[in-house]
């Protein structure tokens, strides 16, 4: 596998928390494409320092998204509608501004077919292929002595299943992973035992949140069949891991909530008395600053996850 190195200089003269704009930011972050149609997109905080603890997040991109466009960005007049419904760069920066003594590096995983469930379909070492190339993200940062946090959206899920089929037990490095409205290849026979052992290591989280998407017809048509929807397989993973984790479940007005003391395991799922499709909502409304602050002392500080956008001030123009 073959890794090659774009990096782009392109530095706005002005502040760029204010006045910089989202071509000019973007065009400065690290780029890596790999042989097998994948691309890396590295944002980096402005100050990489060894003195502080650093978590490297991978996020696998949803279905039919560009990194571009998950990232995010302030609509103009033209703009493509996909700019305004993740801003993962947003919530990025409100992470970091909440947590400034923690280095936090995302790294966006794209590929070139727009959909890692189709990517795996086409290369048949492709879970082995997902698995190197984390290790080698990895050991790229190896200085720094980081943990890990999986996260994706939609699509972007199968990606962290082939990680997990990859391992023959999911690594301690690892500390945390999530899942917005992801779970669709949750399989029990394939990831539960490896779920179950890592969970057991001390710190490690597994968050997840999802909708209840069986309830809405699209065209005329169901949107997911009875067993194949986040909220079929969300329910059942915790179903699975309720015994073994002790997790207390709450069935609240908007939500189905599973969790355990320190929240550490956490599932919430969005009722849907009205079938619309909340598919990006649960990214828009927070949902990936909750995934990496929930069970920590940063969980619902200035920000709650199916509320308003705490993030509105960080995104670009």
């Amino acid at each position: 596998m073959r890794w090659y190195l774009l990096t782009f200089f392109l530095f706005a003269v002005t502040n760029l928390n204010a006045q910089t704009t989202f071509d000019a930011h973007f065009n400065t972050l690290k780029k890596q494409t790999i042989d097998s149609g994948i691309t890396l997109t590295f944002d980096e905080p402005k100050d990489l320092s060894l003195l502080k603890p650093t978590k490297i997040i991978i996020f696998a991109l949803p279905n039919g998204n560009t990194t571009a466009q998950t990232f995010g960005k302030r609509l103009a007049q033209g703009d493509d509608w996909h700019y305004d419904i993740q801003h993962i760069g947003a919530q990025t920066a409100f992470i970091r501004n909440s947590d400034p003594k923690t280095n936090y590096i995302i790294v966006y995983f794209e590929n070139e077919l727009k959909s890692w469930p189709t990517w795996r379909r086409k290369y048949a070492s492709g879970d082995n292929q997902i698995g190197k190339m984390v290790n080698q993200l990895l050991r790229s940062y190896q200085h720094y002595q980081p943990k890990l946090i999986l996260t994706c959206h939609s699509g972007g899920g199968s990606f962290i299943f082939g990680y997990i089929n990859s391992q023959a037990q999911i690594p301690a490095v690892v500390e945390r992973i999530g899942f917005l409205d992801a779970t669709y290849g949750y399989e029990t026979g394939k990831q539960l035992e490896k779920l179950k052992k890592w969970l057991k290591i001390k710190n490690s989280s597994l968050q997840v949140i999802a909708y209840n998407d069986s309830v809405v017809v699209y065209n005329g048509k169901p949107l997911v069949s009875p067993t194949g929807g986040t909220w079929y397989r969300s329910k059942l993973m915790a179903n699975d891991l309720e015994m073994d984790f002790k997790l207390k479940a709450y069935d609240f007005t908007d939500r189905l909530i599973w969790d355990n003391k320190r929240r550490l395991v956490s599932f919430s799922l969005i009722k849907n008395p009205e079938a619309k499709i909340f598919h990006t909502v649960l990214v828009e409304k927070n949902g990936f600053i909750h995934l990496v602050f929930n069970g920590t002392s940063f969980q619902s500080k200035n920000y709650q996850f199916w509320g308003e956008r705490a993030y509105e001030n960080y995104i670009l123009n």
